[in-house]
């Protein structure tokens, strides 16, 4: 009888696997050489666009093989993408997650705009 060792379970990277190889055709809202902002395929919000970048990171607590600086590329664009939401929304909301909460195991922050504004705030 042969067994073999068991297999680890399949980690979920939504972003290698599907928009960044094409397979899954996204709205590009911002690119350079190294990250990709798009409009989210499931939208949660009235605005919510996803920045990756294009090398693979797990997260932003594990860099894996990324630096510091990659880090820093995916931010620029962060900030970029949040200012525009902010101009034209008058608000936005910046939100990465970490273990469980992770669900595709690729660096990604969502900018967001959650809706109306309080009255008052707008």
């Amino acid at each position: 009888m042969t067994t073999s060792a068991p297999q680890a379970p399949k980690v979920s990277d939504f972003y290698c696997d599907e928009a960044l190889n094409g397979r899954t055709p996204v709205k590009v809202v911002e690119e350079t050489g190294t990250v990709l902002a798009f409009e989210h395929t499931r939208p949660s919000y009235p605005v919510h666009i996803v920045v990756v970048p294009k090398k693979h990171i797990p997260s932003l607590v594990n860099l894996g093989d990324g630096t510091e600086e990659d880090l820093a590329d995916v931010f620029r664009v962060v900030r970029t993408v949040a200012a525009r939401v902010r101009e034209e929304y008058g608000a936005a909301c910046v939100v990465t997650n970490e273990g469980v909460y992770q669900e595709s195991k690729h660096l990604h922050v969502h900018v967001l705009f959650r809706g109306d504004l309080p009255e008052g705030l707008a």
